[in-house]
């Protein structure tokens, strides 16, 4: 009998540009149709699948290594994507070393942002949907909820999380940084998501007292706008209406630009002389990227908040690596119970492990022909 085998397939912005994470990016009924999909592949036993807005990362588990080829094969396909792109930007982990790496992304250790906190949120998403459909059982239910633990004791015994460490934070410094004060400031979300009620929120504790919602869903618009003691600007208006606001923030999950360059250029001759900040926080991005070479423009995306933030993340390394040194031993010790289960035969933890699941260590890049 085999050995079934715990992997790792992902790509993310440790790996893959902008531009390939955009055409990567799931919604969430894509990530749900692809996660049935991949379900159905003969080899399978379990599976779950992570989307966040700067990674795409499939957990499984399956009875034949030619399993991880299957489901690349099928996320490409579903994402009109070349398999030997993704090849070049990918990367995969077996055994331990998946272990590990969900530790570290649930802990905030593999974020853009080092120490970011709403990576948590996102993989008990993730895994609370595998659950809802089904596709994880006994390895995925344990490295899940292991991985859980592990990143509530990194953030409660280390001081990775100090400091302004959430790109709504980061966006909102860069915003104090070009307007000196967001007393008058007119602050516009676009999208009424978590990433936008935290960035609404951020601006609020910073002193923006003029906010307005808009977002496809009115009703949507119009409870976050509740929340934060906003206005609501009904969606349709958004672009003929942009001049109106010296800050505009997008977090939206359309699978286009709901911004035009159009749009952009037209706000800037109406505005004159007063420069506009717009912050494109979505993935794919909400923002017309032809938009970039506008004067009196100021446009930052996912990587550029990423490259502002480096400066507070020298000041975590430190904290970072104590975390990884005790997600590293947490990890070893689930990884010899999931042994047990892995083996053949194998019906429950009590069994003893015949062989290691997987010899060899480390991500690496995928390699198809």
């Amino acid at each position: 009998m085999t050995t079934a085998t715990l992997f790792l397939v992902g790509a993310s912005h440790r790996t893959a540009p902008l531009e390939l994470r955009e055409r990567l990016a799931l919604g969430a009924e894509a990530e749900a149709e692809l996660a049935q999909e991949l379900a159905e592949i003969a080899s399978v036993q379990e599976i779950a699948v992570l989307s966040t807005c700067n990674r795409v990362e499939i957990y499984g588990v399956a009875a034949a290594d030619e399993a991880m080829d299957q489901v690349v094969a099928a996320f490409c396909t579903r994402q009109h994507v070349d398999a030997r792109e993704f090849g070049r930007f990918g990367f995969v982990a077996r055994g331990l070393d998946a272990v590990q790496h969900l530790f570290e992304v649930a802990s905030g250790l593999d974020s853009q942002v080092l120490g970011e906190t709403e990576i948590f949120g996102q993989v008990k998403r993730a895994y609370a949907a595998a659950q809802a459909r089904g596709s994880v059982h006994a390895v995925l239910n344990r490295v899940f909820q292991k991985a859980f633990q592990a990143a509530k004791h990194v953030r409660t015994n280390t001081a990775v999380t100090a400091g302004q460490v959430s790109v709504a934070n980061v966006a909102v410094d860069l915003a104090l940084d070009i307007f000196g004060s967001l007393e008058g400031v007119r602050v516009l979300l676009i999208g009424a998501g978590e990433m936008a009620r935290k960035t609404g929120r951020a601006f609020a504790s910073r002193g923006a007292g003029n906010l307005t919602v808009s977002s496809r869903s009115l009703e949507r618009a119009s409870q976050l706008a509740s929340e934060l003691g906003a206005g609501v600007l009904p969606f349709e208006e958004r672009e003929t209406r942009l001049a109106e606001w010296d800050i505009v923030a997008c977090s939206t999950s359309a699978p286009n630009a709901v911004i035009s360059a159009g749009a952009v250029r037209c706000a800037i001759r109406e505005r004159a002389a007063r420069p506009i900040l717009f912050v494109d926080l979505a993935m794919p991005r909400d923002i017309d990227t032809g938009a970039a070479d506008e004067a009196n423009l100021y446009l930052y995306n996912l990587d550029d908040l990423a490259q502002i933030a480096e400066k507070n993340r020298l000041a975590r390394l430190a904290e970072a690596e104590r975390g990884r040194v005790v997600l590293s031993l947490r990890a070893d010790s689930v990884w010899q119970q999931l042994q047990r289960q892995l083996a053949p035969g194998a019906s429950g933890e009590g069994r003893q492990a015949q062989e290691p699941a997987v010899q060899d260590r480390g991500l690496r890049s995928v390699v198809f022909a």
